[in-house]
């Protein structure tokens, strides 16, 4: 693996970039703008929210994406009749702490903190609907700068991961 040591300057040009990326992936989240947001990864990307703190992939995961599971994901979300969806959620993607780290062989480790806000409109017919909920999260990103920044890899690790989540049908 090779690191590159970068100056002041180049550190504060990534974090600004790396931040541009993050902010416009949460505006098309918010947006409903799924296949756009899935023009932000690698074909080798991966999407995942795990369960423990292991990077073996054979722990158990909330969400352990690949591209192709991504694409099915945002099928579902957007061409079917998702009853967990309906109405759809309502999100707000609110994206704090970022921070770089180094770039290694042509891929950039940024760390960052996210808050969902999530509500579905409904009546007093639809039990858990109209209220607002929050999911909060520890994320890591893997960028590849020289692809135009795309995401080869997104772990999200929720706070309250080991307590009962109900009905995540949204994307984080």
């Amino acid at each position: 693996m090779t690191s590159t040591k970068q100056t002041w300057q180049e550190r504060a040009e990534l974090q600004l970039a790396a931040q541009e990326v993050l902010y416009r992936e949460a505006r098309l989240l918010d947006e409903r703008r799924f296949d756009e947001w899935l023009d932000l990864f690698t074909d080798d990307g991966v999407y995942s929210l795990p369960i423990t703190l292991s990077d073996d992939p054979r722990e158990p995961a909330l969400i352990r994406d690949s591209k192709a599971g991504m694409e099915e994901r945002v099928f579902r979300l957007t061409k079917t009749l998702a009853h967990a969806q309906n109405p759809p959620s309502r999100t707000q993607h609110d994206v704090t702490n970022i921070e770089v780290g180094d770039l290694r062989d042509g891929q950039l480790e940024v760390f960052c903190n996210q808050t969902v806000h999530e509500m579905r409109t409904g009546d007093v017919f639809h039990v858990g609907l109209a209220e607002p909920r929050l999911l909060t999260a520890r994320c890591r990103y893997l960028f590849v700068p020289d692809s135009g920044w795309r995401i080869k890899e997104k772990t999200c690790l929720l706070i309250d991961r080991e307590y009962p989540i109900y009905n995540l049908t949204f994307i984080f």
